[in-house]
């Protein structure tokens, strides 16, 4: 899709216009749903609603009303016939599509204010946007500390995309009987809960920076299950010395927050403690893996969000480059499965010195 050009040069000049005033249509987009437009245009139907009746629903002046309807007719949000407004197909999904939702809020509330910072983020390859919530080398010792809607909108953009994937990928990870596995990055926990609950046999083992494991192990004893995993707390990127018993070796979105020659000296230090039958189960998002546009447009517009505001350096990776970086640090893909969950990959791998 990406080796032509086959827009008009009215349309590449009508698209190039949107994109000079796109910050004005997402806030607008934002403003016209957390107002209530949207809702009262979708809750009127297909008898629409006049600009004194919407004016009436919303908290807000008729002249705010006018100004973001008359940008939502243009961003194809509402249309408008004989003096009555209704709620247009791109309306429907910012109101009702969850994912478009989870998207906007990250956008929003994480990334917004920092990619004003992303021309110095790219010059220095440090998240220079980050400053906007405080002083931190990156976004993951942060993460706990960020303010109440920006660490919302983040949790929620990250178990969105791998909670669905994580239920797709169970079945190929335990078709080995591992009895030992280790959540690389285990974040919140989430995956070494659903480990738990998937075999009772399995005992896992989460590594992680100490302020992930904090906040994992709260949730894993309010979920009753803090005899079954157990931590170790590493910076990857560290000599620090790592276990070696398990079967399985997991990383779910973990690799993506660094950079190539991090993610090959993580992965041969990986290599290099692993156990001759063991496997690393690595789940990514590959912007060339997706089945639609939308899914490689809203990747590489993530990317944006490690450059500016995570840590400077990672992003979204293609799997055309991520298996070189593999085949560096010693390993071969042995199975790949796409299109997990919301557009993720699972590489199943296995070590060269087999």
């Amino acid at each position: 899709m990406y080796e032509k050009d086959t827009l008009s040069a009215l349309e590449a000049i009508t698209e190039a216009q949107r994109i000079a005033f796109a910050p004005m249509l997402f806030q607008t987009a934002r403003c016209l749903r957390d107002s209530g437009i949207l809702r009262c245009l979708d809750d009127c139907g297909k008898s629409g609603a006049t600009l004194a009746d919407i004016t009436e629903y919303s908290t807000l002046s008729e002249y705010a009303v006018s100004v973001l309807l008359d940008m939502g007719l243009s961003g194809r949000i509402v249309t408008h016939h004989q003096g009555r407004y209704y709620l247009a197909k791109i309306g429907h999904f910012l109101l009702h599509d969850n994912m478009t939702r989870v998207n906007m809020d990250f956008t929003h509330d994480v990334c917004y204010q920092g990619l004003f910072s992303l021309h110095q983020s790219l010059h220095g390859e440090k998240p220079e946007g980050l400053k906007v919530f405080g002083d931190w080398p990156t976004i993951y010792p942060a993460l706990s500390e960020l303010p109440a809607a920006a660490q919302k909108s983040w949790f929620a953009f990250d178990h969105y995309y791998s909670d669905a994937a994580f239920d797709a990928a169970l079945p190929y990870i335990f078709a080995s009987q591992p009895t030992t596995l280790y959540d690389v990055g285990g974040n919140t926990g989430k995956w070494a809960m659903r480990c738990c609950r998937y075999d009772e046999n399995v005992a896992v083992s989460i590594l992680d920076l100490p302020q992930q494991i904090t906040l994992a192990q709260a949730t894993i004893a309010n979920a009753g299950l803090s005899h079954r995993i157990s931590y170790h707390s590493v910076d990857m990127l560290s000599d620090a010395s790592l276990p070696a018993d398990a079967d399985i070796w997991w990383m779910s979105q973990f690799l993506d927050c660094f950079s190539p020659e991090q993610i090959i000296a993580m992965l041969a230090r990986v290599a290099g403690v692993m156990k001759p039958d063991a496997r690393l189960c690595i789940m990514e998002l590959f912007w060339d893996a997706q089945k639609f546009e939308a899914a490689s447009f809203s990747l590489n517009a993530s990317s944006l969000y490690f450059t500016c505001m995570a840590n400077g350096n990672s992003r979204f990776y293609s799997a055309e480059k991520f298996y070189h970086y593999l085949e560096t640090a010693g390993f071969w893909v042995e199975a790949r499965h796409d299109n997990l969950g919301v557009g993720h990959t699972l590489l199943i791998c296995r070590t060269k010195k087999e």
